[in-house]
């Protein structure tokens, strides 16, 4: 079995990992960690939970321990880009705790924070810039942040990056860094964009896949649970009750959704907190560390914010809507079962997300159990409020079906059997006493209608309303119009004689 030292990492590194209780390496440890220590570049596919951080983290501090370089102004020695807030500041948690021993430079460079202290942080240059792709390139533009001193890229859940759009940021980024550079890419799956990125960007990678030795999804107790998507809330208020659940993490599939659904819990006096990108950067902290700390149980998040999330005793995770790409399932539930432990993911699935269940279950290869439960059709739900400014998001696209877009459910209707008159027919043909002396009329499903209402000339149907003429010369025009089509004449004719009428006299 490979150690930590059997790589070769500096003593330094190997003093901090001892501390932290790291002896053996994770697969993707010991297979990207030499090849880095050549100077080679890496592509790795790999899930959270592998470890991949400390492979692409220990070998630049092993670098920085028997070669440090003081970077240029402005500038640093490795660039590290991720899509979010939170896995920014996981990172360089990471970085600082590995290599404690070395007490390296870090920087962090993200969004939602004053960009101020961030320009003089990077004043005199870093050993490492962690940042998210669209700050980094703002500060580009303006000069506060220069490339040129770059000897090594790592590029942290790139398939997420480029679903947030940051593809073309992140070439110009690319672009900026001195062609004689390291580039390290992480992404959980490798689409079309992501090969071409690599391909583009690295030289004679070195492509590494693994998956965790022990798979999170195998020691998580998996279930999902039928509910009309009104009754979601009252049934996830009723579960949450449950006192072996210590500590959850709740995902929508929208930042107005998370915010919406804590307002509903709230109403039911549990407390819960949301983490999304509407939220500031001190309000995300805040959250965060409450929830690691204890102070907060159930965490509402959508996925982008979740990312960067590494608690390990989180032993619940309820998928409140389910995602629209099977592989962020595995993402969202990966919450759980964390360092050896066990979890529960729960499912929540309205009619209109039967086939992204089924897509799950064809990636997971698993079919996940029924969870019966007393929140099914009928069901008291919590209160919804009705909020405009929801709008036609995607939490309202999704309805159940057999209900019209204003929220009433359709009534079906009745189909007379063939060889058969219907009980409706009966009595519209033998007009019943009762149905004559109420003046009602049966209606093909059998209900009782008002009579019609009928025109002043006796004929059936409401009484037509005056027309307006919004144009010409007004009704009396429109009069005048009707006179000369029935004399024959053009109808312009009558309305420029009522144009002439009204027209003011030349003053002399």
């Amino acid at each position: 079995m490979t150690t930590f030292k059997e790589l070769g990492l500096a003593e330094p590194v190997l003093k901090a990992l001892s501390g932290e209780g790291y002896d053996t390496p994770t697969p993707i440890q010991a297979q990207a960690i030499p090849a880095m220590l050549e100077n080679r570049d890496v592509l790795g596919i790999a899930q959270t939970g592998t470890g991949k951080t400390a492979a692409f983290v220990l070998p630049q501090l092993d670098r920085l321990a028997r070669m440090r370089i003081q970077p240029p102004a402005k500038s640093a020695t490795v660039l590290l880009l991720t899509p979010t807030r939170e896995l920014a500041a996981q990172i360089a948690v990471s970085i600082r705790t590995y290599g404690r021993m070395l007490k390296p430079s870090i920087a962090v460079i993200i969004g939602g924070a004053r960009p101020g202290p961030q320009v003089r942080t990077m004043a005199k240059g870093v050993d490492f810039l962690v940042a998210t792709p669209g700050r980094l390139y703002d500060h580009m533009q303006t000069g506060a942040i220069r490339l040129d001193g770059v000897a090594t890229v790592i590029l942290d859940e790139a398939d997420q990056m480029m679903d947030l759009g940051f593809l073309p940021a992140i070439r110009k980024i690319l672009a900026a860094t001195p062609q004689a550079r390291q580039t390290l890419l992480f992404s959980a799956t490798m689409p079309k964009q992501i090969r071409s990125l690599a391909n583009d960007f690295q030289r004679e990678a070195v492509e590494i896949s693994v998956t965790p030795a022990s798979r999170p999804i195998e020691r998580i107790e998996q279930s999902v649970m039928f509910v009309e998507k009104a009754n979601k809330g009252a049934l996830l208020a009723s579960l949450l009750q449950d006192p072996a659940i210590e500590r959850a993490v709740v995902f929508t599939r929208t930042k107005h959704g998370a915010d919406k659904l804590c307002r509903q819990l709230a109403r039911s006096g549990i407390e819960a907190s949301a983490i999304h990108g509407n939220k500031s950067q001190s309000q995300r902290v805040k959250t965060l560390d409450a929830f690691r700390g204890g102070d907060l149980s159930i965490l509402v998040a959508t996925d982008i914010a979740a990312r960067g999330i590494d608690i390990d005793d989180v032993t619940h995770v309820f998928n409140y809507d389910l995602p629209e790409v099977p592989e962020v399932y595995v993402h969202r539930i990966g919450r759980t079962a964390r360092a050896g432990r066990a979890g529960h993911a729960v499912a929540f699935c309205d009619t209109s997300e039967r086939s992204l269940l089924r897509a799950i279950e064809k990636l997971t290869g698993i079919r996940i159990p029924v969870r019966e439960h007393d929140f099914s059709a009928g069901a008291e739900a919590l209160p919804v409020e009705a909020d405009p400014a929801e709008g036609r998001s995607a939490d309202s696209r999704s309805g159940d079906a057999g209900e019209t877009r204003r929220g009433k459910r359709r009534k079906p209707r009745q189909r007379q059997a063939s060889g058969g008159t219907s009980t409706a027919t009966q009595a519209l043909a033998t007009k019943t006493p009762s149905a004559k002396a109420s003046g009602a009329k049966a209606s093909e499903d059998g209900e009782q209608r008002r009579p019609q209402k009928r025109r002043p000339d006796g004929k059936p149907g409401a009484a037509r309303p005056k027309k307006r003429w919004r144009h010409g010369g007004g009704n009396e025009a429109a009069g005048e119009s009707g006179k000369a089509a029935a004399a024959g004449r053009p109808a312009g004719q009558a309305q420029n004689r009522n144009r002439r009428r009204r027209r003011k006299p030349a003053v002399a």
